[in-house]
């Protein structure tokens, strides 16, 4: 396991940051630090428990220790509301540098390496996505929608952009962007525009020269391709749908595309994917029009012709019969940020959309950044630390791991993390590979 990707440097990092933050607080007033505030919002994401810190409040009755000290680091167990009221004051990404330097860290490791498609090319998907609504409560960051009944409904979303690779079932979170109202703009922040911020902002702090930004039908408008363009060697692949391409697909109906077709056995019966491209279509109906290249993907049931799937996408890449198939490939690669990303964030233990607490500044954002680091602090371990690659594998489920986990720190006190993992090991009596 690389040292610099290990769970112990990751929480004494994010604890690092919050430490650093400007606190105006009175100092001979303060019972807890801004670090045991952020350490004890990530035990809980991490962990995926609720109840963590209460757990842990009693276990330090019982022991005079507990695992909120042990394994992340706090000097003292705040309650729900100091963690609320110590957090709600920070800037809204705070915690970017974390997430650069893990990133960063997997590629001097070379783990991204598995990620590179196409000439040493990554995939990053962008996909924006609610994650807190109500029509009571609200805050300065909130935007809203106005509703049939004539109600508001607040809400925040965010682009939580992705590092994806066709074969790779783990994704990489990247630096989140926030649909929040900018200064100066009078108009409503949006996803379009978020996703051009953090092109323009985030993407340049990330090892990523050569880039394949892929998203949906939203993102294939000419100022957003150009926004990718823009930077040297990045490309793109968009959903590009009928409806919202009118021209393009004027154009496409004046001449028959390339086709061809495979067969595919997908285990249980025989599949026909028949694959559609053409070049040098106008994108838009102007003067000015960028010319992009468009492939089409419709896969059929050999033996009785329902159709299964059938999409379209379109890119700057130049397609032949040769590359449409990856170019493809690839372009389905988007919904990864929803099945493995945006699915399990809100689905699989992290309680994405849950509010954990909304504030009157930032906490609803702080708190969402937290959840993205404890996902992709698993992620990390999953991709690097072979004591938890073995256990999770021994285990099956991630219900199980994730109950057995809560399980132990509620009960019993480690020195560490690797303590935990060597624990497990040994009661599963894994045997781990030496090599």
């Amino acid at each position: 396991m690389r040292e610099r990707l290990s769970f112990e440097h990751i929480v004494s990092a994010i604890g690092g940051v919050f430490d650093s933050q400007e606190d105006k607080r009175d100092a001979e007033r303060c019972s807890y630090k801004l670090s045991d505030a952020g350490l004890g919002a990530f035990s809980v994401f991490y962990t995926q428990s609720p109840s963590f810190l209460a757990h842990q409040q009693d276990m330090e009755r019982r022991k005079g220790k507990s695992n909120s000290q042990k394994l992340f680091e706090m000097v003292k167990i705040p309650t729900d509301t100091h963690i609320k009221n110590l957090l709600d004051p920070l800037e809204a990404g705070c915690l970017a540098s974390v997430n650069r330097d893990i990133v960063q860290a997997l590629e001097r490791e070379q783990v991204l390496k598995d990620y590179q498609v196409m000439a040493g090319h990554y995939l990053v998907a962008l996909d924006g996505t609610d994650y807190f609504s109500s029509e009571k409560i609200c805050c300065k960051n909130c935007s809203h929608r106005v509703l049939k009944n004539g109600k508001l409904r607040y809400r925040h979303s965010v682009i939580p952009p992705v590092l994806v690779a066709p074969d790779k079932n783990e994704v990489i979170s990247l630096e989140p962007e926030f649909i929040l109202p900018q200064d100066g703009d009078e108009k409503q922040d949006c996803e379009t525009k978020a996703a051009k911020r953090w092109l323009n902002d985030k993407a340049q702090h990330y090892p990523l020269d050569k880039v394949i930004v892929l998203g949906d039908d939203l993102y294939c408008h000419q100022p957003m391709c150009e926004a990718v363009l823009s930077k040297e060697d990045w490309h793109f692949i968009f959903v590009c749908k009928p409806d919202s391409h009118k021209t393009l697909y004027e154009y496409l109906a004046l001449d028959e595309p390339a086709s061809f077709t495979q067969t595919v056995w997908n285990g249980r019966f025989r599949e026909v994917w028949t694959y559609y491209y053409a070049n040098a279509l106008p994108l838009r109906d102007s003067d000015d029009a960028l010319l992009v290249n468009w492939s089409e993907l419709t896969i059929h049931r050999q033996d009785t012709g329902e159709l299964l799937y059938r999409n379209s996408f379109a890119t700057d890449i130049e397609l032949s019969e040769d590359n449409v198939p990856d170019i493809i490939r690839f372009g389905r690669s988007r919904w990864k940020t929803e099945n493995e990303n945006n699915n399990v964030l809100k689905t699989k233990g992290y309680h994405m959309e849950h509010n954990y607490g909304h504030g009157q500044d930032n906490l609803s954002t702080v708190l969402l950044s937290l959840i993205l680091l404890a996902f992709l602090t698993h992620t990390v371990l999953a991709l690097t630390d072979k004591k938890y690659q073995a256990i999770r594998s021994e285990l099956g489920s991630r219900k199980t791991f994730f109950d057995d986990i809560r399980a132990l720190l509620r009960y019993k006190l480690f020195e560490s993390w690797t303590h935990l993992l060597d624990f497990m090991i040994q009661g599963l009596e894994i045997k781990l590979d030496s090599s």
